[in-house]
């Protein structure tokens, strides 16, 4: 929830880059944003699971989002149907646990989706870790003075105008900042702001516009690093937990159900520039057919099929 992104500073703006970012966690928090996966532009599905279908849930986090239409595009270009459907983070492992989803590629462990886990975990199989550096963060523009850890929040609230912005309500990072960095930093002045993905993004692009102070709550790997110039804030009490893996998690039964899917899940990992420069396809310069920016990213990558072991379409 970042990743390193390089110098790239560039500042979303507007009707700009910054409502393409967004654009796809507005589907999320609407409800919207469940398809079906087009397959090959030209001369249809070629793959030996021509017809056999799945449904991969999704969650508005920026990485879950491009890696979730990568590999919409690679299983349609393998002949499957492929559903796919954003409900809330719950209801979304409610319905991995209850079979109706069968694939999320977006677990955060150990901290972050735990209560999920511990719920719903022995009903589902962990086919395994694709990112290993991910972070939750407390974060403020990097010309925000004064203010370089969590605890100097506590002295800064009329900087700040009392508020902290969070991003949806059931989410391990709004858990982790209410529960654990309020009362660790002792930041009740504060009022902690819990609304949506996109209304954060939203916040943070209009503050930086007119470089007032904020801090929200955000989490490495994210775009955001690469298009604005943002501190995460120093965390010496660890309250927002240590870094974390990205797991992929199936209903019961997948591996037997997919078992050609599932082993080219365990060979699938990203680095941070891969991981960096498929964002920027899917969610910026493709912000209207996230689809075809990870067919872009396809083309511009074109050994990492291979890498995972999926056959040439």
């Amino acid at each position: 929830m970042g990743i390193p992104m390089g110098t790239n500073n560039r500042r979303l703006r507007g009707a700009g880059a910054a409502a393409g970012l967004m654009s796809l966690a507005l589907l999320a928090a609407c409800g919207g944003g469940g398809g079906v996966a087009t397959g090959p532009e030209e001369g249809g599905a070629s793959g030996a699971a021509e017809g056999q279908e799945i449904t991969i849930g999704w969650i508005p986090w920026e990485e879950d989002i491009a890696v979730t239409h990568l590999w919409a595009a690679v299983l349609a270009d393998q002949g499957y149907t492929v559903e796919l459907t954003n409900p809330d983070v719950a209801p979304l492992y409610q319905g991995l646990a209850g079979g109706d989803i069968d694939l999320f590629l977006d677990t955060w462990l150990p901290d972050t989706h735990a209560d999920y886990w511990e719920q719903y975990g022995e009903q589902l199989e962990d086919i395994g870790v694709w990112y290993d550096n991910a972070v939750l963060t407390m974060t403020v523009p990097s010309y925000v003075e004064g203010v370089e850890s969590i605890e100097d929040l506590a002295d800064n609230a009329d900087m700040f105008g009392g508020r902290i912005v969070g991003i949806e309500s059931g989410s391990g990072l709004n858990r982790t900042i209410r529960e654990e960095a309020i009362p660790t930093y002792g930041l009740d002045d504060y009022e902690f702001v819990e609304s949506s993905t996109s209304a954060m993004l939203a916040e943070l692009d209009s503050a930086i516009a007119a470089e007032e102070p904020i801090v929200v709550g955000l989490w490495r790997p994210h775009i955001a690093y690469a298009n604005y110039d943002l501190r995460d804030l120093e965390d010496p009490e660890g309250a927002m937990g240590a870094g974390e893996e990205i797991h992929m998690v199936g209903r019961q039964g997948f591996a037997a159900d997919y078992p050609e899917l599932n082993g080219w899940l365990q060979n699938f990992t990203l680095n941070d520039e891969e991981l960096q420069s498929l964002e920027t396809l899917v969610l910026q310069e493709h912000e209207d057919d996230p689809e075809a920016g990870a067919r872009a990213w396809l083309a511009e990558n074109p050994d990492f099929l291979e890498r995972v072991g999926v056959p040439a379409a």
